[in-house]
Parts: C-alpha cells; sequence; structure tokens
C-alpha cells in the first residue's frame, strides 16, 4: 500500500477442525450477500433468522472467530462481510445474534457488528456506540 497506510488483519485462534468447512462456507455466502442492496440484504438476513435461537455472546464470538480465521477479507477491513459471515455461521448451528450496521457522521464511517443483548461481539464497544445503528436483524422464533 502507498502512503505508509498500512492494513491491519484480526487474529483468531485456530477453530476447531470440523468448524471449518461451514466457516468457509458462511464467509463465501456473505461475500455474494453483500454485494446485495441494504434493504435486500436485511430481508435476506431477517429470512434466515427465523426459527432460530438466540446465539449466547460465546457462540456468537466462536463463529465471528471461525470466520476471520478462514478468511482473510474477514480478518481485514471488510466488517459487512465479517458480520454477514457470523450471523450465517451462527444460524448453521441453529443460533441467531443480532446484526446490525450503523454510522457516524463526523467524519462519515460505517459499520457493521454482531451483537448479543445489545452487547457487541468481539468488538470495542468504546468504537462502535459511537455509531448510530440504522439497520439490525435480531434473533426471532
Amino acid at each position: 500500500m502507498s502512503g505508509g497506510t498500512t492494513l491491519r488483519l484480526e487474529s483468531a485462534d485456530p477453530p476447531p477442525w470440523l468448524l471449518r468447512p461451514a466457516a468457509v462456507l458462511a464467509a463465501g455466502s456473505a461475500r455474494v450477500l453483500t454485494r446485495l442492496p441494504p434493504a435486500r440484504l436485511r430481508r435476506v438476513l431477517a429470512f434466515a433468522s427465523r426459527g432460530a435461537r438466540p446465539a449466547t455472546a460465546a457462540q456468537a464470538l466462536r463463529a465471528r472467530n471461525a470466520v476471520v480465521y478462514v478468511s482473510l477479507a474477514c480478518a481485514g477491513p471488510r466488517c459487512l462481510q465479517r458480520s454477514v459471515a457470523a450471523v450465517l455461521l451462527c444460524r448453521l448451528g441453529g443460533t441467531w445474534p443480532q446484526w446490525c450496521t450503523g454510522v457516524v457522521t463526523e467524519p462519515f464511517g460505517a459499520h457493521a457488528w454482531v451483537a448479543v443483548n445489545g452487547e457487541p461481539v468481539g468488538e470495542d464497544a468504546a468504537h462502535v456506540r459511537a455509531f448510530h445503528v440504522i439497520m439490525t436483524v435480531p434473533p426471532r422464533r
């Protein structure tokens, strides 16, 4: 990268071997889904969340760490892909955390993350609280 810009990659502990194929599938599916317009993405995720049990913080963190481990895109700056992959991986296990997106205006920025009981999972909570939530898909029964 030019101009002294560095790319920061998150690190994660290796997930169990049996979880890795599902994490790769979730990361790949998320890559496709994140190309949808925001309203359509929200509808797809809302449909996917139906019938799932609410995820615990440990389940959401395990899914988030698994997709970060198997995907450079999820480990890097693609928070939307990372958050979608994490909820999809949770869904494969029958659970669903809250999926959130938000913005800040000064300076403008956008971010996507997963949360449980309103608390961000695997994120700096103070950083995430600076964002105004604009879209969310909570667990649904």
